[in-house]
């Protein structure tokens, strides 16, 4: 924006590590909100005397608050300032996780949990964007692949731990958890993240006198849009129906609606120029089809390890958190390696890596069994971890500082829109495969080759995305 001078000066080193951690507690307290809750749906329907689809709303409404709402938090930090936002951000948290571990009813805890969305939107959207405010531009990578990494942890850690607190201590405790990290988190955030005047950020006057406005129709425009379509990726529980399409119709009418509202308006939620950015627009769609290919490992996999290897819930549950282990682990390394070698390069690197993960998930597990299996995804998260920090880097690396915090959200929108969408897209290519859409009732032959015919399609999907780097980096 024409209107905010922005420069950044490298802040003090004395507290970039507490800085950093504020930043990976952020990270770690909202990947943890979305896992932890799934565990206690069977507990909650108990609880409340509810039927599983409205206990689900637990869930959704977390997701559908971070997917509506993340870009425009993006936008507002933008505005007024991303380290106030995101301690607000992070107090909203912690709030919300408290009021849900008091919540009296089931509408009550959704709300609550809404607001939770709400913080871990800013969260999400100003953790990656103030990376650039608190380390150098050298160090950038690894400081992206620890965040990566936290965000594993509490992908991992979640069902585990929820399994644990529900069963010595209830339901409610695991929604306390939440609210202890997200107040530590807030704590590091006040103590250690630099303000403007510190990061050397000088925004114009202009700004706090309004002639830089928040794009109100444009941001309700945008929600309700995203809203419609992660509704329509998800309810129906894969069943693809009237509902499911007209909130398609809906999402795609929205849409439309908003590229006109955008070009309209003098203070944009997002410029449409950066849609068409040559470095912006193919990471973002790489990001997303990624995303898709790695949804599929969480929609397939639980069904091919008890279905086809006859493997117990409490062995596939062992099996399934193999990729989160090795994402926790190996996300430091990725982001140290983007930093010596390159971002640009290691983007090609990683989806490489990927692409021969997702033929070995093809190839492998039919002949090894579980050994297959675990060595193919021991191949494919390193990948995943890899592109995420070269891709995370190469789009934060260089943006206009104006623009860092809607960046940041657009960048992690369209990973969640691509885990919305690989839940269904991928499990609708899995159902085709094994020829029923009763999945749980098939034959373990018929379940195996979906599992070959499901990752054939992922590796495939993945060779687009190097396609589409490759023309990106040729345009840039």
């Amino acid at each position: 924006m024409a209107d905010i001078a922005e420069t950044r000066a490298a802040p003090a080193s004395s507290s970039t590590a507490g800085a950093i951690a504020g930043l990976s507690l952020a990270m770690l307290a909202s990947s943890l909100g979305t896992s932890i809750a799934n565990v206690a749906l069977p507990t909650l329907s108990v609880a409340f005397a509810a039927a599983f689809p409205a206990v689900q709303w637990v869930v959704l409404a977390y997701l559908l608050a971070i997917t509506a709402l993340i870009v425009s938090v993006g936008r507002l930090g933008d505005l007024l300032g991303r380290r106030p936002l995101l301690v607000a951000g992070l107090a909203l948290f912690s709030a919300a996780s408290l009021a849900a571990s008091l919540a009296p009813s089931l509408p009550l805890l959704i709300a609550a949990r809404a607001m939770q969305g709400l913080g871990a939107a800013v969260m999400m959207a100003l953790a990656i964007a103030l990376v650039g405010e608190t380390v150098p531009k050298e160090r950038t990578g690894s400081a992206m692949g620890l965040l990566g990494t936290m965000s594993a942890i509490g992908t991992a850690l979640g069902p585990s731990l929820g399994g644990v607190l529900i069963a010595a201590l209830g339901w409610r405790s695991i929604f306390l958890v939440t609210a202890a990290l997200g107040a530590a988190a807030v704590a590091a955030a006040w103590r250690f993240l630099p303000g403007d005047k510190a990061a050397g950020i000088v925004r114009n006057p202009g700004a706090a006198r309004g002639k830089v406005r928040f794009d109100l129709p444009g941001t309700l425009l945008l929600a309700a849009t995203l809203a419609a379509y992660a509704l329509a990726m998800t309810i129906g529980r894969g069943h693809f129906g009237g509902l499911n399409l007209a909130l398609l119709g809906a999402a795609m009418l929205g849409a439309a609606l908003f590229v006109i509202t955008e070009a309209r308006v003098a203070s944009p939620l997002v410029k449409l120029a950066l849609l068409r950015d040559a470095v912006l627009a193919p990471s973002l769609a790489i990001n997303a089809l990624v995303s898709t290919v790695m949804m599929a490992t969480l929609v397939v996999g639980p069904f091919f390890l008890s279905r086809a290897l006859g493997l117990s819930e409490a062995a596939t549950g062992a099996v399934l958190s193999i990729g989160p282990v090795v994402s926790a682990f190996c996300g430091i390394l990725a982001g140290r390696v983007v930093d010596r070698l390159g971002a640009a390069a290691m983007v090609t690197a990683g989806l490489a890596l990927m692409v021969a993960g997702c033929l070995a998930l093809a190839a492998l597990p039919g002949v090894f069994g579980v050994a297959g299996y675990a060595a193919a995804i021991v191949l494919l998260t390193p990948g995943y971890q890899l592109f995420q920090a070269a891709n995370n880097t190469v789009v934060m690396a260089d943006v206009d500082g104006n623009e860092r915090g809607v960046v940041s959200g657009m960048l992690s929108l369209s990973r969640n829109l691509g885990l919305v969408t690989g839940t269904a897209a991928m499990g609708a290519v899995f159902a085709f495969a094994v020829g029923s859409s009763d999945v749980a009732g098939a034959a373990p032959e018929a379940v195996a080759h979906g599992m070959r015919f499901t990752f054939a399609v992922a590796a495939g999907l993945v060779v687009v995305a190097v396609v589409i780097a490759a023309a990106g980096r040729r345009s840039a």
